[in-house]
């Protein structure tokens, strides 16, 4: 979908106003006394809080608002039709074990998505205030040291490279064998970061992100800033991920490549 200078611009702002009201309702929770989540799964643990519903709440009341034409899909509360051709992809709170545990590698995720995937996105720490953006061709992010422009790092071998995921099990026995092959590669393997280590590939910190099992309000936010600062996003295969599952996160084409060869020989 071709979208004009004028829908970019409110597209944009949009985003940036979705992020401050879920701001504003996450943090009253956040190391908060008393805080208690649900779980979401008879078997294992997959929680979610008053901050996660109450932050979706307050970014789909302003939706309804200012992009009543758009679509929806939300983590906590599903998704909602619209006739632009445009969804707004959100995830309150990726990371909710980290929220719970006073960790800030939390973060809002907002996206756009048309057809072919996401054209804008951001994922914002309200606790640390860094919020980093990508899309309609630039990338950038804003914290307590100001606004710097995100670019990718450049290429290196993999013994060299920095590899995040967030569970050590990276979902099923078949793919951790394949996520540890890759890991026996690389230099350093850092785990527990969620989101925030798809902000550090933005940032040209770290090399690569390998997850599995994700679902699209996980992916598009990330997807788009990392492409916008230089970065790859696929699945595997390397197909399209922004529906989720696999996801291979590389700040280049070509350890993008390495990590692919890796993946699929294992």
């Amino acid at each position: 979908m071709k979208l004009d200078s004028t829908t970019k611009q409110e597209l944009t702002a949009c985003a940036h106003a979705l992020a401050d009201v879920a701001r504003e309702a996450i943090l009253p929770h956040f190391r908060s006394a008393g805080l208690e989540a649900d779980n979401k799964l008879a078997q294992g643990f997959d929680p979610v809080t008053a901050a996660d519903r109450a932050a979706e709440r307050a970014m789909r009341e302003l939706l309804a608002r200012r992009r009543p034409e758009d679509a929806i899909l939300g983590e906590e509360f599903g998704a909602t039709e619209g006739s632009s051709g445009l969804t707004w992809v959100l995830d309150p709170i990726d990371g909710t074990r980290a929220f719970l545990s006073g960790t800030p590698t939390w973060g809002v995720l907002i996206a756009v998505m048309d057809g072919t995937g996401p054209v804008m996105g951001l994922i914002d720490q309200p606790y640390i205030r860094e919020r980093f953006f990508g899309g309609f061709g630039t990338a950038w992010v804003e914290g307590p040291s100001g606004r710097d422009m995100l670019t990718t790092r450049g290429p290196r071998g993999l013994e060299q490279a920095i590899l995040f995921t967030t569970f050590p099990e990276v979902g099923t026995p078949d793919e951790a064998r394949a996520f540890h092959a890759l890991a026996d590669r690389v230099r350093l393997t850092r785990y527990g970061m969620d989101c925030y280590g798809y902000a550090l590939v933005a940032a040209g910190q770290v090399d690569l992100v390998v997850e599995a099992g994700l679902q699209a309000y996980d992916i598009q936010g990330p997807q788009a800033v990392i492409e916008a600062a230089g970065g790859v996003v696929t699945n595997w295969q390397g197909g399209p991920a922004h529906m989720g599952g696999r996801v291979v996160a590389a700040a280049n084409p070509e350890i993008h490549a390495a990590a692919l060869e890796v993946l699929s020989g294992a």
